[in-house]
Parts: structure tokens; sequence; C-alpha cells
């Protein structure tokens, strides 16, 4: 009895510094990142860093301050150059350039980094030095979600120290707050909006019956997003006879069949192909998180 009590114990024992290794390997679970240039409608991404070294400087500031808390991050510029050499974007517009190495970078969140450098100390203007204003913000790649964001200021002799020094002014916070978040996605799934309704020549509403148990078409779609949705976690905000609207369906990070990042597309394609299981026709449209749904 002895013997078996004694088992039991180190089984219990065993089970839960299992049960806590789990939790503490999803608490640790850190982001890939890849740290952008902020640019304006007017500016090209493909020259905006070549023409202004500070930006560059400062750049590889802040993704230095990344590598230096561990996590993993991505080279903006080579990756880039990389494009450019392989003239991947020729003749795409400014944004698209941008938007596309964000997508094709393999990164788990894109920081947004807007510089404002001064050549003087405006606050002590008798002291030599360089001032220089960072704002961060953090976004989920696939679904464009925001993390975190932090303004940082800093001074230095050069603008490498000025933005070491902003940037160690913010960081912490930063990363605290866009950690818990990613977190909270690997955990939870990413937040995604969808809106569907009809064409307005479609013969169908939310009434008419669909699928094999003559059951209304807003309750296929309601069942459809219950088994779907990562964890079946949902909220129907509206429904009508012309539309229905979900503005919270989670989806999960990552694809459990490729690893890669689970698109909005990705799940749009399932959707599209429910619809085409009840036999209706429709048209998908993606704006950041949301996606559209239009039945024909």
């Amino acid at each position: 009895m002895k013997n078996f009590k004694s088992s039991v114990i180190i089984c219990l024992l065993a089970l839960t510094g299992s049960l806590h290794a789990q939790q503490s390997e999803v608490k640790t679970i850190q982001p890939k990142i890849m740290v952008v240039p902020y640019t304006q409608d007017s500016e090209d991404i493909r020259t905006v860093l070549e023409d202004d070294l500070n930006k560059r400087i400062v750049l590889s500031k802040i993704k230095e301050a990344f590598d230096n808390r561990g996590y993993t991050t991505v080279d903006f510029t080579v990756r880039l150059k990389a494009a450019k050499s392989n003239a991947v974007f020729a003749g795409e517009n400014k944004t698209d350039i941008k938007a596309q190495i964000i997508q094709m970078s393999g990164a788990d969140v894109y920081v947004e980094a807007e510089i404002y450098p001064s050549s003087t100390n405006q606050d002590s203007p008798n002291m030599p030095g360089n001032r220089i204003r960072i704002v961060l913000q953090a976004y989920e790649v696939s679904g464009g979600n925001s993390l975190s964001n932090k303004t940082g200021n800093g001074i230095g002799y050069d603008i490498g120290q000025a933005a070491e020094n902003a940037v160690k002014n913010q960081i912490e916070d930063f990363l605290n707050t866009m950690q818990a978040k990613f977190t909270d996605i690997v955990e939870n799934g990413k937040s995604v909006m969808v809106n569907i309704g009809f064409d307005q020549n479609s013969g169908y509403t939310m009434s008419s019956e669909a699928g094999k148990q003559g059951l209304l078409l807003s309750d296929e779609i309601e069942m459809w997003m219950e088994q779907n949705a990562y964890k079946n976690n949902f909220h129907l905000q509206g429904s009508s006879d012309t539309e229905m609207l979900f503005d919270d369906v989670r989806i999960p990070l990552k694809d459990p069949r490729t690893g890669n990042n689970y698109t909005v597309s990705r799940f749009g394609m399932s959707l599209f192909q429910f619809f085409r299981s009840l036999g209706l026709e429709t048209k998908r449209d993606i704006k950041g998180n949301t996606l559209f749904i239009t039945i024909q």
C-alpha cells in the first residue's frame, strides 16, 4: 500500500509538472518580428531608406533592441533589397510593395516605426547632441490587428545614441503589451469580422431554406460558424433577412496543417466551400481583418 501511494504521488507530481510546463510553453511563445519604416502615400518604400541614413540607423537600433531581448527578427532592409534585385515588384504601386514584403516575410508581427529626428536638443539648446522621437506600432501580420503602440524620446551625441535612448525609454512597456496580446491570440485565436449579405439580384434571403435538413440559411450559417470558429468562439452582432454580421470570429494564428500564418483569405476560402456545398455561389472581398461575403 505504501508503494502504491508513493507511485500515485509521483504520478500526480509528474502530471502537475507537465501541465505547468505546457502552460509555460504557451506563455513564452514569442512572435517573429519585422521592423518596417512608416511611409506616407507620396513616399516610395523602395527609395525611402536609401535616401535617409538616419532612418536606416534607427531601424537597426530598434531591431537590435528586439534581438537583445530574445526575439527572432526579420531584416526588412534585406528583404527589400532581395525583392528589388529579383524585380518582384516591378509595376506595383507603392502601398502594395510594402504590404507584400510584410506578407512574404514569414513574420508574425510587424512593427511600424515613425521617426522624427532633430539636429539639436530642443529642451536644452545649450547641450550638444541630437534629439529623436520614435513612435512604434505593432500589428499582427495576417489579420492586421493592433497589438501595441508607444512613443519614446531620446537624446544623444549622435543619431544612433539618441535612437538607443528613445527605444530604451519605451521598449519594455511596448513588448509587454505586445507579448500579452500575442499570447492571447496564440491561446484564443485572432479576431476577424465577417459580413454576409446578398447581391441585389439574388433570389435568396436569410429565411431561404438551405441544406439537407431544410433549415433557414441563417441557421446553417450560424451552425457552421460554431463548428469552424477557433475553439467555437464567435459573436453574432446582428441578423436580418438581408444580412448577418459577425463582429468577432476567432480563427487560429497558424494553419495546423502547414504551420504557416492562417489568413483571413484562408478562412474565406473555407466559408466559400461551405456555401458551395449548399449550392450557393458567392463573391469574397477582404479589407483589413474584415471578410465580406456576397451571395449571388
